[in-house]
């Protein structure tokens, strides 16, 4: 059986028989985790282990892991700080900025790694603009190739530790305040002026072989009348064809507010897909996940299949192995000191 193109969440800390069932139709992929499904590391490693089991080939297991304001997984996870304070460091000293960005992005995946997920998504290569809030200090910079350039180095250290990387919110989230899981977003720019900016992480990243893309769901009013993750031209004309890239493009999560313009949630499922998303979330709400299978249940995209596969991660160290590790206690000291400096050690 194939991946399908549904990724969900569950209800708590332990599979549920509807779950089980749910997780075996053929339209799910991928499941999501969020700090409801975590209570233990041990906790942890048994769900993704009782998820794996289900399926051949295994579905993949994701989270938001980003550090600062999103990080799932707290207790027994290294605290990751907020992308912003790496960029603080690169007006400074931009070598030393990158080193920290790839320890960073090194860290996070190797530490996921061990109990079982198989990738985070991560990086944000969103600019900030100072206007949105939902944003703010996820981003790297307000400098599009320091973005860029910081990007570069932590999905290098991605790699490294076994995980694909998923640069988000395509074309940029970064302009507008309003925040897309509670309201109707719109970025009233040329398209000129996003592909002179907000583009330029994307395609530096796509050119070095980024695995992953989250376009969001902000409106482009001069440039199309359909959210980014519904909207042909950004995902085909832009992403597929300009940018030429291969990878998996995953939509934002279809339940918040801003994909409601799209219709009901197996409405934008639906309409995702045929723009060109080869993954689509749902990540709460066990009703509205059974009607998205149901729609979709003759939906086949080969192409999708394989870009997905390429998402599985890579060659976990075990919790006692990395604990174990040397470079893992120089990189939880070199973040403890990120995490703890006051501005002026920063400089």
């Amino acid at each position: 059986m194939s991946l399908g193109p549904v990724m969900v969440g569950l209800s708590g800390t332990q599979l549920t028989g509807e779950e089980k069932e749910m997780l075996n139709h053929p339209m799910v992929g991928a499941v999501i985790l969020f700090t409801r499904n975590y209570e233990s590391l041990r906790q942890l490693q048994d769900l993704i282990a009782d998820i794996h089991m289900l399926r051949n080939p295994q579905l993949l297991v994701c989270v938001d892991h980003e550090g600062g304001r999103v990080q799932r997984f707290r207790d027994g996870f290294t605290r990751l700080p907020p992308l912003r304070r790496i960029g603080e460091i690169y007006d400074h000293d931009s070598k030393r900025a990158k080193r920290l960005a790839e320890t960073a992005g090194w860290l996070m995946a190797v530490e996921l790694r061990a109990v079982g997920v198989d990738f985070s998504f991560s990086p944000v290569l969103d600019l900030d603009y100072g206007v949105s809030e939902i944003i703010g200090d996820r981003s790297f910079h307000r400098q599009a190739h320091v973005v860029a350039d910081l990007a570069h180095s932590y999905i290098a250290g991605m790699q490294r530790a076994g995980m694909a990387a998923t640069g988000k919110h395509f074309p940029g989230h970064g302009f507008v305040e309003v925040d897309t899981h509670v309201g109707i977003a719109r970025d009233e720019r040329a398209f000129v002026d996003i592909e002179l900016d907000d583009l330029v992480p994307f395609e530096r990243l796509i050119l070095s072989g980024l695995a992953g893309v989250m376009p969001g769901h902000v409106i482009y009013p001069q440039v199309d009348a359909q959210p980014a993750a519904f909207s042909r031209f950004w995902l085909q004309q832009v992403l597929r064809k300009r940018l030429e890239f291969q990878g998996a493009i995953f939509s934002d999560d279809l339940l918040m507010q801003g994909a409601s313009v799209m219709g009901s949630v197996s409405d934008r499922a639906e309409a995702a897909l045929e723009a060109g998303c080869d993954m689509v979330l749902v990540c709460d709400n066990i009703a509205e996940i059974c009607n998205t299978l149901e729609r979709l249940k003759r939906f086949d995209n080969p192409a999708s299949h394989l870009r997905l596969a390429r998402m599985h991660g890579r060659k976990p160290l075990t919790r006692d192995q990395l604990h174990n590790n040397p470079q893992w206690h120089q990189a939880v000291q070199a973040l403890d000191w990120l995490n703890q400096a006051k501005p002026v050690d920063l400089l």
